[in-house]
């Protein structure tokens, strides 16, 4: 990478890569162009050795949504001077002069691959448009946009729930209706990447019987289960609590977050769900 170091050699460490489709989240360095974070290290190669070696934290200037990466600009100091390359001052050491593209950084440190697998978890499971009435394929017209849109205000903390569609799903029975709350493609890839980084820490206390809402489970795999049990027990007990979810004090849901991770923004986002 060519900057204002001259000619300098730029090393890419990197914590996560995303698919090359769209290059949403592509770092502008000798990386991979599809990696994202990364730190580059420039080092001006003068004849009195390398002038020096920095990081910090900064962005390169954007060229489009997503080029978000650490790298520092050196300059080649007085290389050009009338001392000559390779100068060093009276206590043997060369001069550093380097400026630093700084900008905030986000205040939440989240993956945008953890991202680009949210959306397709949601577009495997094919799901019906929200109160915005974008399909998934609407939101694939500008996915590279969208996703970044999505990433962008989850990692600064700017993220609101849209409200969620409302469907009235018959009962058996002719016992009434039950309200299904359908969320918009976007929303459900935000609850999706909640949902990857909380279940690691929550899956293994759960109960080896409990089959509602777990990877791996289903409603079929618990009637299996029950059929295998009815051949020795000859009793069963059925109960259901009348409308939990409507009812459950929001502090206690947030308490049990809270218990099982220490990710601010997971508390942050959980509560304006729950809202």
């Amino acid at each position: 990478q060519q900057s204002a170091c001259g000619a300098a050699t730029s090393v890419c460490t990197t914590r996560s890569a995303i698919p090359t489709a769209g290059h949403w989240g592509s770092c502008r360095s000798l990386c991979a162009p599809t990696t994202l974070p990364c730190t580059s290290i420039h080092t001006s190669h003068l004849e009195g050795g390398p002038q020096a070696v920095a990081t910090a934290s900064g962005r390169v200037p954007k060229r489009g949504p997503g080029s978000d990466c650490p790298i520092v600009v050196m300059r080649p100091g007085n290389a050009g001077g009338a001392k000559g390359a390779g100068y060093s001052d009276s206590n043997g050491s060369q001069p550093q002069r380097w400026e630093e593209l700084v900008s905030e950084s986000k205040p939440f440190s989240i993956s945008k691959q953890v991202v680009y697998e949210a959306y397709l978890k949601v577009k495997a499971n094919k799901g019906a448009a929200g109160v915005d009435g974008e399909s998934v394929e609407e939101f694939e017209k500008n996915l590279k946009g969208n996703l970044y849109r999505i990433w962008n205000r989850l990692s600064s903390g700017s993220y609101f729930p849209p409200p969620v569609r409302a469907v009235e799903i018959p009962k058996p029975g002719g016992r009434g209706t039950r309200v299904l709350g359908v969320p918009t493609v976007a929303d459900r890839i935000a609850q999706t990447v909640v949902k990857m980084y909380l279940e690691p820490e929550v899956e293994p206390i759960f109960h080896p019987d409990s089959y509602g809402y777990r990877p791996g489970r289903s409603a079929l795999a618990a009637v299996g289960i029950c059929r295998k049990r009815c051949w020795k027990t000859g009793w069963v007990i059925d109960l259901d609590v009348h409308k939990f979810f409507d009812t459950i004090p929001h502090s206690l849901v947030l308490r049990a977050v809270s218990r099982h991770t220490n990710l601010k923004w997971i508390l942050l986002y959980t509560e304006r769900w729950l809202q």
